[in-house]
């Protein structure tokens, strides 16, 4: 599968991915976390069914809040 994640293309051994999946993946930890799969934000409760597929395009930015 090929996908486009932040800009950069991506290849995995997968047919399609879970957000979660992704995640664990990439090793992505930051707590605060926004994911959007070709432009529709996706809610942290949707994370375990939410897929990536062949072709998407993936943003997954990480907040930092500070003061």
């Amino acid at each position: 599968m090929k996908i486009i994640l932040n800009n950069t293309p991506e290849q995995f051994e997968y047919k399609e991915l879970t957000v979660n999946e992704l995640l664990k993946v990439k090793k992505f930890t930051f707590k605060m976390l926004v994911i959007r799969i070709n432009g529709t934000l996706v809610k942290k409760d949707m994370y375990a069914t939410a897929t990536i597929k062949d072709g998407d395009d993936v943003m997954v930015l990480h907040l930092v809040s500070g003061g």
